[in-house]
């Protein structure tokens, strides 16, 4: 593996462990999460709200389907027609979606692994369609929008089982403690901080449990060889506060900063440590 690079924008970084107490992890997944920047949660979504949530997103994804069919090429950056699509900002556009981002189980991870004061910074669903086996490039989620602080968290919910063959999560366990890495693009497949690392670890898990990473851990999801498709849905949470570093990171210090705090997509989920209900217009 080449030598890492870290971020411009990452200079002095330090990954500050948990300190707990802990109210849903085990004081066990709470370490293994600063030590290994994951940890795999089974059963994190009730099959109720499962299936509502599947049916929901399975509807915007038809959207995003007839849309990219409408292209030349029915590409749009890594996304493609009948291959991979990307549905983003859901949770405001869907009851069930912000009864399922505010759920007790998800936001009593947040409040262990991202503390008593949190927002929602993105959420997306990504499916992966049958496909020929491609290369998908390890990043980090702070990679392609720089956020400070650099320390906040991704819940993959598997929608369907996320196998090895279907594309689940793969990681490099460790790396995360290094802050955010120097990322190149690669087109059309996008930003890209390794290659052909050592160490790398699946982490398959059935539908209704999640894999949670940090955004600093290097990941990718493999190529769906199967008959069927893989269904995620990603939530992304940050510290309220939390800001976006704007500008060329190439060509110097950040231009300016914004606060990650949109009315309509990032609203409070935790406040003083308690859940905060997500009303529409709130």
């Amino acid at each position: 593996m080449p030598a890492l690079e870290s971020h411009p924008w990452s200079s002095g970084f330090t990954w500050t462990d948990h300190a707990g107490p802990s109210s849903t992890l085990t004081p066990e997944q709470v370490a293994a999460f600063d030590r290994d920047g994951y940890v795999v949660l089974p059963d994190l979504v009730p099959p109720d709200l499962l299936a509502e949530a599947t049916a929901a997103i399975d509807g915007f994804d038809a959207e995003t389907e007839a849309f990219l069919a409408t292209l030349d090429g029915g590409r749009l950056a890594i996304a493609e027609a009948g291959a991979i699509t990307f549905s983003i900002h859901l949770a405001a556009r869907s009851a069930v979606l912000r009864r399922l981002v505010s759920h007790p189980n998800l936001v009593g991870v947040v409040a262990d692994l991202v503390g008593p004061d949190a927002r929602l910074y993105w959420d997306q669903a990504v499916y992966k369609k049958p496909e020929k086996p491609r290369r998908f490039p390890w990043h980090q989620d702070n990679g392609y929008a720089f956020v400070e602080p650099q320390q906040y968290l991704t819940i993959w919910l598997a929608l369907t089982d996320a196998t090895v063959d279907n594309g689940c999560p793969q990681v490099v366990p460790g790396l995360h403690r290094r802050g955010t890495l120097r990322h190149h693009y690669v087109d059309p497949l996008g930003w890209e901080c390794l290659t052909d690392p050592d160490g790398v670890v699946p982490a398959p898990v059935a539908a209704g449990g999640s894999v949670v990473f940090s955004s600093l851990t290097p990941h990718l999801t493999g190529p769906n060889v199967t008959g069927a498709v893989r269904k995620a849905y990603i939530v992304q949470y940050a510290p309220d506060g939390a800001e976006r570093l704007e500008g060329d990171w190439t060509a110097g210090p950040p231009s300016g900063r914004t606060r990650c705090d949109d009315a309509v997509r990032q609203p409070l989920v935790l406040q003083d440590g308690e859940p905060v209900a997500w009303e529409p217009g709130a």
